[in-house]
């Protein structure tokens, strides 16, 4: 039983990776992430 939890787990996590890698090949979201990324990271640096 624990054997199909652990392969149904790691199908989802693979499809959420297919699904994560395909939206960030688009250019407008890799803009947003970068922008998301830097906000990040200003907040990091001003604590």
């Amino acid at each position: 039983m624990g054997f199909v939890k652990t392969l149904v787990k790691g199908a989802v996590v693979a499809k959420l990776l297919q699904i994560a890698q395909r939206e960030l090949s688009k250019p407008e979201n890799q803009r947003k992430a970068k922008e998301m990324f830097q906000k990040v990271q200003q907040r990091r640096n001003a604590h």
